[in-house]
């Protein structure tokens, strides 16, 4: 049999991932001229059509399927194996993770703590965005982990994992109190601003919800992606904000805001997600087997 050209093979798969010859070569970094005849190379190589094309997008043929479908895999060998190799080679472990900037930094560097092993010997690199931007990311091997607010679909996400660490209630907080503490939290939502998490989020869109269960119309000044920067505006700013119930001890002994009240129904959840290849990291496998009952509330 002769020799079957593993670029072509790798550019016909990398196009197919991305949906187009366009997107397919931005990321191959060539021209679309050129990755189409590599693409004609291989299904001359083939001996039949691998692509077709469905509007503006490409998809692979019946042969097309079936042909991705074993490149999919070699590909994903290749990228487990260079990682593999990376872990037994580096002195320090790479460890690239991205957190969902909706979730609570407090929680988050305490689940990566358990990254860390005894030796300190990780080199650990963090990167935030959103869960849509993260999982992009994730599949396109350029993370080893993400930490996020919801799971992953693994029928739409093929390859990816998530595991549930925990949850925790969420509250509502005052920097300055403008009501006595026995105000109705309804007549307290409507007179005073409060600070939402971004309807983009799991939380903003879990709090919308639970509002409109309760027959409550916030009185919202502003809305965040970033938890970190709506509680620092919260904490300088004369008015309500969310977040976990864990922060009322921490907020309370440094005097920075005072819990309102405990909004039990709301939780916030933390998963990890990672890709099947990563199963073997240890810093996945530490936080995965790690024990976070005293954590989460």
């Amino acid at each position: 049999m002769a020799h079957l050209n593993y670029n072509h093979l790798y550019y016909f798969w990398m196009v197919c991932k991305q949906g187009s010859i366009t997107q397919g070569a931005d990321k191959l970094c060539l021209t679309p001229q050129t990755v189409t005849g590599q693409i004609r190379a291989l299904e001359q190589r083939l001996n039949g059509k691998l692509t077709k094309r469905n509007g503006r997008y490409v998809e692979p043929t019946e042969l097309g399927q079936l042909v991705f479908q074993y490149a999919d895999r070699m590909f994903g060998l290749s990228y487990e194996m260079l990682d593999i190799v990376n872990y037994s080679q580096q002195e320090n472990i790479l460890f690239d993770v991205g957190v969902a900037d909706a979730l609570s930094k407090r929680l988050i560097s305490q689940i990566l703590l358990h990254a860390i092993p005894n030796d300190n010997a990780i080199h650990l690199r963090c990167f935030e965005s959103t869960h849509e931007m993260l999982l992009e990311q994730l599949s396109q091997h350029k993370l080893d982990m993400i930490l996020s607010d919801c799971p992953v679909d693994s029928t739409q996400q093929a390859g990816l994992f998530s595991v549930k660490l925990g949850e925790s209630s969420m509250s509502l907080y005052s920097s300055n109190p403008a009501e006595p503490p026995d105000v109705p939290l309804p007549i307290r939502l409507a007179t005073q601003k409060i600070l939402m998490p971004s309807k983009a989020t799991a939380m903003g869109r879990k709090l919308t919800q639970w509002f409109d269960q309760q027959g409550i119309v916030p009185n919202i000044l502003g809305e965040f992606d970033d938890s970190a920067l709506m509680k620092a505006f919260g904490i300088s700013h004369q008015a309500l904000f969310i977040a976990p119930t864990t922060y009322a001890e921490e907020v309370t002994r440094l005097g920075q805001a005072v819990q309102i009240v405990e909004l039990s129904a709301v939780k916030e959840e933390y998963y990890v997600i990672f890709a099947e290849r990563m199963i073997q990291h240890p810093a996945v496998k530490r936080i995965c087997e790690a024990d976070y009952s005293r954590l989460f509330v």
